[in-house]
């Protein structure tokens, strides 16, 4: 596409959505119920997915798909512009399962479960236990085979909208022998199955966006494994590596465009003129600018051939740190109101202008998707060719 034609794309995409964005969403989502929510998500979703703008990552012959990574930084770009609701509730769905599936799913697998995300279908993500979160390899729900079924007994946590899951992803234990990586495999599991208790997490934000899973010896058909027995670790892999890339570019973009909420929180406070506000809201926007050239320069690495493994993590670990300076400074620029405040917004990312919250949330994005730590190793063994980190001795090991 030339760069004619990717203006022309810009110019139509940028249209649509002024046209469909709902309006007053952040009023409307502003301290409303989760129902109120999963409405606005549910409605945004099925718009996003008729415009073809929901799935531009999928492959040419689905419904919107195909469209190159110009293409589809041109659409994130613009949904960010336009202070769009975030798919939160099918992120899972559009990234995780679907990415999943087109890439180590068979093809009945595909021809089963992916019409029904394009129709509104919710799915949640197993894989973190209370005692696996960055050491994912340590879990301990198992998999238990029973001819052409699998007997699944063990808990989850931290299943972004499980209370509201059709089907979860699934990492499960079927084999101890080995390297703890060996035994585990990945299954598609309906969560309407017996034996499946979800119980929502109660955050101090007053949200609950996540959940635990509990299992109980629930049947799952061996043919809802993808890949084979004891290769769950290589297909997790490609889970993971689907929420990288344009999810920046958009999560940075929102950052830019928020930059204005700092503004507004000097000027109600009568400190626009503060020289060390200013120069401190300067370096700030020095830092964003940085991210998101750090996502485009990502971005055009991944469209010339040229990505390295440990790029995304760079580009991942900087946002997070940059998002945490933004909400922290939004928190010192809003002054004692700021810390009365107890507002949120739904489907809104971690830079709203109710800046105790928009803090507090800021810690998510250097846990989830790999924490801070882990993309440091990553960075330090794969980009700059650093020995890996000398293991850790346990204390049974030494006695």
């Amino acid at each position: 596409m030339t760069a004619e034609e990717l203006a022309s794309f810009r110019a139509e995409v940028r249209a649509w959505l002024e046209a469909n964005v709902p309006r007053g969403w952040r009023s409307a989502m502003t301290n409303a119920p989760q129902e109120a929510f999963v409405a606005l998500q549910r409605d945004w979703f099925h718009k996003l997915v008729g415009a073809g703008l929901a799935t531009p990552h999928w492959p040419a012959g689905w419904p919107g798909g195909g469209r190159s990574l110009a293409e589809q930084k041109v659409i994130f770009e613009e949904i960010a512009r336009a202070d769009a609701p975030r798919l939160i509730l099918y992120f899972v769905s559009l990234y995780h399962a679907a990415c999943t599936l087109f890439e180590c799913g068979t093809e009945e697998q595909r021809d089963r479960y992916l019409p029904g995300i394009l129709e509104g279908a919710v799915w949640c993500q197993g894989f973190s236990e209370p005692n696996a979160g960055s050491d994912l390899a340590s879990l301990r729900t198992r998999a238990e085979r029973r001819g052409d079924r699998y007997l699944v007994s063990g808990q989850k946590i931290w299943s972004t909208m499980a209370q509201y899951a059709d089907h979860c992803l699934l990492l499960a234990r079927t084999s101890s022998e080995g390297p703890p990586q060996a035994g585990l495999t990945y299954l598609l599991v309906d969560m309407k199955s017996p034996g499946i208790s979800v119980r929502p997490i109660h955050q101090i934000t007053g949200d609950d966006e996540f959940a635990e899973i509990f299992f109980d010896e629930v049947e799952v058909p061996v043919e809802n494994r993808v890949g084979e027995e004891g290769g769950g670790w290589a297909v997790a892999q490609a889970t993971l590596a689907s929420e990288r890339g344009l999810t920046l570019v958009e999560l940075s973009a929102r950052l830019a465009h928020a930059l204005p909420r700092l503004g507004r929180a000097l000027r109600e406070r009568g400190l626009a003129e503060d020289p060390g506000m200013r120069r401190d809201l300067g370096r700030l926007a020095a830092r964003v600018a940085a991210a998101r050239a750090l996502a485009d320069q990502y971005l055009e690495r991944r469209i010339a051939g040229r990505e390295r493994v440990g790029d995304a993590s760079l580009v991942k670990l900087h946002y997070a740190v940059v998002l945490r300076e933004f909400a922290r400074l939004g928190l010192r620029f809003g002054g004692l109101p700021a810390h009365r405040d107890r507002g949120f917004v739904r489907g809104a990312t971690q830079e709203t202008g109710h800046w105790v919250l928009d803090f507090m949330n800021s810690y998510n994005w250097s846990i989830a998707g790999g924490s801070n730590e882990i993309q440091r190793n990553i960075i330090a063994e794969r980009l700059l060719g650093m020995p890996r980190e000398p293991r850790t001795w346990r204390l049974e090991e030494e006695a």
